[in-house]
């Protein structure tokens, strides 16, 4: 602004009317940077708080006992097998029913670890025009956008590593083991489930949901913003 109130001065025959001009497109350009560094912060803000969030939420999924005792995302029983569980417990095989949902978990925890750079890599697409909106929607509204962007993707990618991880954890081994005890227990629907899928299923909600816990934490607690672009970005939040 200093340069341009200069170079007027260097010009000695300019009307009124020129000056206005020149004043009112400097002032136009002045507040289009403005506003295009803004929307740069708020988009930079975002994806920082959803990065934290894959950091220091989804990384203790990664962590033995990270899914398995952790009430909020730990995987039971899936609905349909209800009765299995039900079943193998009042015959007395309680021990094969935990080992059961134990192997589910950890097939989840390990699974996880291997995926989370598919997240990192899903933060970076949010775009600024998007950024404003989400800043000033629900306590959750950037995990939500995340998640809507990006489950049908992520499904494809995250199922062959849950499948994988079945294996290496031994959980395809287990359950191979309880469906074929109870499916010869006499008088029972045989039932052939699709761990993958439901592993996979419940894997995806519960690293939404952690990431929802640190978005949430960063909206309301002003101590959690630990970096500048955080503390600037979410103080608009507050005046909405």
């Amino acid at each position: 602004m200093k340069k341009a109130l200069l170079l007027l001065l260097l010009i000695p025959a300019i009307s009124n009317a020129q000056f206005k001009d020149i004043l009112a497109k400097a002032a136009e350009k002045i507040a289009a940077a403005t506003k295009t560094n803004s929307n740069l912060d708020i988009a930079a803000g975002l994806k920082e708080a959803l990065n934290k969030g894959v950091t220091e939420q989804v990384s203790k999924l990664t962590k033995t006992d990270g899914f398995y005792k952790n009430e909020a995302v730990k995987i039971l029983m899936p609905e349909e097998l209800a009765k299995v569980d039900k079943t193998l417990r009042r015959m007395g095989m309680s021990k094969l029913a935990d080992q059961g949902i134990l192997a589910l978990n950890r097939a989840a925890e390990d699974a996880v670890k291997e995926a989370t750079p598919i997240f990192v890599t899903a933060i970076k697409d949010i775009t600024i025009t998007d950024a404003k909106s989400i800043l000033l929607g629900s306590e959750n509204a950037a995990t939500l956008y995340l998640q809507s962007a990006t489950t049908t993707p992520l499904y494809a990618k995250f199922s062959p590593v849950v499948q994988q991880s079945i294996g290496k954890v031994g959980a395809d081994v287990i359950w191979t083991k309880i469906i074929k005890q109870y499916n010869t227990i006499p008088l029972v629907t045989k039932v052939n489930p699709d761990l993958t899928d439901y592993v996979t299923n419940k894997a995806l909600d519960g690293v939404f949901k952690m990431i929802t816990v640190e978005e949430k934490n960063i909206r309301t607690n002003i101590n959690a913003r630990t970096s500048d672009v955080l503390k600037r970005v979410f103080a608009l939040q507050d005046k909405k």
